[in-house]
């Protein structure tokens, strides 16, 4: 089979995953108010990505962190009068289960941030000594002036980066910055907030360090694919390329993926505008099958908005899939797989046009045919994931 053609945001080009070996840092959820669509849709989109590799025979190794500490579970903790650990334990059992519910495939590790303190550290020294961060009363930043292709990614001016960075969480007018983009490595700690040891005194990571420790303690300094939703472009995985690739002076990750926003109204479906769509509301009423039609029915990299007569839809094919592929059908000879298959596998191959792989397995299973049906079971099961128990 050719080699997979994926969509890499940091060239704007689709170009060929040749590895037979490929290392993938998904990056995790901050678990203070889990699982929305939002979130259902990127995992569930890198969950085909990786059952299509292992398919063609290539060895994955799946890391998806834990933000365990962070500014809005604090938040979130301080207004249900919880301890943050407890209410981040809570959140992420329900996520596991969602994706268990979905039949997303576990992760070979799920590191969490407050276990890779040291690792952490580390880094941090490690940038200190290179002169691409300094240290301001207690707290660490990153020098964004000391990387020159700091933007690569997100291909913005400097003026649009403040602009965007700012919307999010940035604090340009904080004294102890020398430029206003600057980012947080390590923040000292402040009053009824969790903190740890450092060489600057206690506190905790900044959220952008947290990713790069994890994913390179688990992958190596240059691994394959790195994904996210499409709002971790700026300033997350920017500031995790400019970190990570002045402490190694290697490049840090070769294809970035990411996927479009979920809308619900006018709005992106997120947390901040509480207009969210729970798993756990859908799947009672709802089968798991009909939900990964849903959101596999985009393609992983287009903006959507969310529509319960297109989810109604998606209900109705996945009961006929059910009752055409489910029971009595054994698994695809690989020369089946061969002959009847191409059209699922060409599809997934496109950039993971799971759209249209989705239109190729409804061929095979209402064909008549018990060897396309053979194969269309096959590969729904092994590769977009479906049950065919709706």
């Amino acid at each position: 089979m050719p080699d997979p053609v994926l969509y890499n945001t940091l060239t704007r080009e689709k170009e060929p995953l040749s590895d037979q070996s490929v290392g993938i840092y998904v990056c995790g959820v901050t678990p203070y108010d889990t699982t929305h669509l939002g979130h259902a849709f990127t995992y569930t989109a890198f969950d085909v990505l990786i059952r299509y590799l292992r398919f063609l025979g290539r060895n994955v190794i799946y890391v998806r962190n834990v933000t365990d500490i962070d500014d809005d579970i604090l938040l979130r903790a301080r207004s249900r009068e919880m301890h943050w650990k407890e209410l981040g334990d809570r959140e992420y059992d329900k996520f596991t289960t969602d994706m268990e519910h979905l039949n997303n495939l576990p992760p070979e590790h799920e590191p969490r941030a407050t276990d890779h303190i040291p690792d952490i550290v580390q880094i941090i020294e490690g940038l200190l000594a290179k002169g691409c961060a300094y240290a301001s009363d207690g707290n660490v930043y990153f020098d964004v002036k000391n990387y020159a292709r700091f933007g690569k990614l997100c291909g913005l001016s400097y003026v649009a980066q403040l602009e965007l960075a700012n919307e999010r969480g940035n604090f340009p007018a904080d004294p102890l910055k020398h430029d206003p983009l600057d980012f947080v490595l390590w923040q000292a700690k402040k009053d009824a907030e969790p903190s740890w040891p450092s060489p600057w005194g206690e506190g905790r990571p900044g959220w952008h360090i947290e990713c790069s420790a994890m994913s390179m303690k688990y992958l190596g300094e240059t691994f394959a694919i790195h994904g996210g939703g499409g709002d971790l472009v700026f300033p997350h995985h920017e500031a995790e390329i400019a970190q990570s690739e002045c402490l190694t002076g290697k490049p840090f990750v070769r294809f970035w993926m990411h996927t479009g926003m979920l809308y619900c109204g006018e709005h992106k479906m997120s947390k901040s505008l509480g207009n969210m769509v729970f798993l756990a509301d859908l799947l009672p009423v709802c089968p798991p099958d009909a939900i990964r039609l849903y959101l596999l029915g985009h393609h992983y990299r287009e903006p959507w908005n969310h529509d319960r007569r297109e989810l109604a839809t998606a209900r109705t094919l996945a009961r006929k899939l059910s009752q055409a592929l489910n029971g009595g059908l054994e698994e695809a000879s690989p020369e089946e797989i061969e002959r009847c298959g191409s059209g699922v596998l060409a599809a997934l191959a496109d950039d993971l046009d799971t759209a249209r792989a989705i239109e190729e397995l409804r061929k095979l299973a209402f064909s008549g045919e018990p060897r396309a049906r053979r194969v269309g079971r096959t590969l729904g099961k092994h590769v977009l994931g479906l049950t065919f128990e709706a």
